[in-house]
């Protein structure tokens, strides 16, 4: 889902002011940088805070952090005296830098599809404005089992390719619920594609694990006969099977869009009962529910903060949501789904401490750590530990108070965003309103 709430933006203004960038620069490719931080409190969600600490980052990779870290000479210092140092924030469910359109709606049943990454999208630069690092893209939720997503790094400046995060998992997406039966359509019923109803999505997903399976088996057998005999006749090649397939042996990981307890237990069902897995559900508006069976059946959760009642499958959402799964053993990270709300993903993080008392560092690992998990990345990313990627943002102050922003963020150790040099809203008004704001 794609949503630019108007209330929400309203609300959350002085929030936006803070975060935005309103000019992206021109992409610049950047040289490797060896770059150090000092005299910052370091939340390396790892270890605990670290407070007049050091992190010094060489060739892309985080090589020290602690209170007696050498800096060697000629390597750039930031003086963090006064700021706070966290991981780069990732975001675990996007539709930004997305080529063409996000939906291959014209089918249910699309897993051999994969979305294309617009490298230049100026939501890119404004995503390091608000210190995010890296993203997974998502096409929209149009189809119960759609396409292939994309793990991305913010490098600004570098080819489609190059923004590929290179050991991410490899995903598609699912979906459930009025998306996937165009409950909203205004298309007469003999217009509208199959599946139209919540027991019609159960008996796609039921369908074509079926075919999957007898697909794996007629390769399976292939690859035996071949053994013995030279001539045995190869089976014809069905890309969208062998997606599914992929799914079966765990190569391709499930991240289902998803609101109602009740879709939630009956995609475990059938996942549980067909021999896959569902990795991460999205949204989970209504996980709180049923926490425990997420939680048994192995999945993780991506939701949104304090967003609902903006379709009837959303009114019993609650913003202790994030809270109320976590302590039940899931695994939630927080996210965006939204060119808007991806430059202030840290504040959607603090709702979790102010609705359910988390605490500080557990909210912060749900843009940090806990994505990083669902995405596959957390050896490399999502804490702020000696040989991971020098993925870094530096707030003004810490990432919960009201005014804190952005003013450096950090991908593979290079400054990709630095507020003192962006051209930023509060610098174009200070201009034409002659710094009267």
């Amino acid at each position: 889902m794609r949503i630019l709430n108007g209330c929400t933006l309203a609300v959350r203004a002085l929030g936006v002011v803070s975060a935005a960038v309103a000019v992206a620069a021109t992409p610049t490719r950047l040289a490797a940088q060896d770059l150090a931080i000092k005299n910052a409190t370091i939340i390396t969600i790892a270890r605990g805070d670290i407070a007049n600490g050091t992190i010094l980052v060489r060739g892309g990779k985080i090589t020290a952090v602690g209170t007696n870290v050498t800096i060697p000479a000629g390597v750039r210092t930031i003086d963090g005296t006064g700021k706070f140092v966290m991981p780069g924030l990732i975001d675990a469910h996007s539709h930004s830098a997305l080529e063409n359109g996000i939906n291959e709606g014209t089918e249910s049943v699309t897993p051999e599809v994969q979305v294309q990454i617009k490298n230049d999208d100026p939501v890119i630069y404004r995503a390091l404005a608000g210190g995010v690092t890296a993203a997974l893209l998502l096409h929209g939720s149009a189809n119960t089992i759609g396409g292939q997503a994309r793990v991305i790094k913010m490098r600004w400046g570098q080819s489609a390719d190059e923004m590929l995060f290179k050991g991410a998992f490899r995903i598609v997406k699912f979906a459930l619920g009025e998306n996937v039966t165009q409950a909203s359509s205004t298309a007469p019923a003999d217009q509208r594609r199959f599946p139209m109803t919540r027991m019609g999505v159960e008996f796609t997903v039921r369908y074509w694990f079926q075919k999957a399976k007898e697909y794996d088996q007629e390769w399976k057998e292939y690859r035996d006969a071949v053994k013995t005999n030279a001539n045995a006749m190869m089976p014809r090649r069905d890309l969208r099977l062998e997606a599914l397939t992929d799914i079966l042996h765990g190569d391709l990981k499930v991240h289902s869009h998803s609101y109602r307890g009740d879709e939630i237990l009956m995609l475990i069902r059938v996942a549980e009962e067909n021999g896959f897995k569902v990795h991460t559900f999205q949204h989970v508006l209504e996980g709180y529910k049923v926490a425990d069976e997420i939680a048994k059946h192995g999945a993780m959760a991506s939701t949104f903060a304090d967003m609902w009642a903006y379709k009837a499958e959303a009114w019993d959402a609650i913003p202790f949501n994030m809270a109320l799964m976590s302590q039940r053993g899931v695994v939630v990270s927080v996210n965006s789904d939204s060119d808007e709300r991806i430059r202030r993903l840290y504040q959607e993080a603090g709702i979790g401490v102010r609705y359910g008392n988390m605490p500080v560092n557990e909210a912060l690992k749900m843009v940090t750590l806990n994505p990083a998990k669902q995405l596959g990345v957390d050896k490399m990313v999502g804490t702020l530990e000696t040989g991971k990627d020098g993925d870094i943002a530096v707030f003004s102050a810490h990432p919960f108070a009201p005014d804190a922003m952005v003013e450096y963020t950090i991908v593979d150790g290079k400054v990709l965003f630095e507020r003192a040099e962006a051209n930023t809203l509060r610098k174009i008004a200070d201009k034409t309103q002659g710094g009267t704001r």
